[in-house]
């Protein structure tokens, strides 16, 4: 890899840049937390060659939603649950706009 291939990762937010210390220190909070969104299998790192694990910024965006909740005093379980629901309904809207600008498109309304 040359270092003009390294410089545009740095705009990549699947990119695992930030090892689990520095991740846990810029969530403000522990290496355990992560662990447990792993287990909950909210997030999955990947691993770096020697093992460790590496986060992206989008899986630190999902852990500090869940350190929101869990601040909130949702049991991480639920945290994990509500995240992914949350998910799966941005993701349903965003499928129904496609759905109907199609279906607009394809019957355009009459002219008066």
């Amino acid at each position: 890899m040359t270092a003009d291939d390294s410089y545009g990762r740095l705009d990549d937010d699947d990119y695992p840049a930030y090892t689990m210390g520095r991740a846990a220190e810029m969530l403000g909070t522990t290496p355990a937390f992560l662990r447990a969104l792993g287990e909950h299998r909210l997030i999955t790192p990947l691993r770096s060659e020697g093992g460790h694990r590496r986060y992206s910024r989008y899986q630190l965006r999902i852990a500090a939603r869940a350190r929101e909740l869990v601040d909130q005093g949702t049991p991480i379980e639920a945290a994990c649950r509500i995240i992914v629901l949350e998910d799966q309904l941005e993701e349903a809207q965003r499928i129904n706009a496609e759905y109907r600008r199609a279906a607009q498109e394809a019957d355009p309304p009459a002219a008066a």
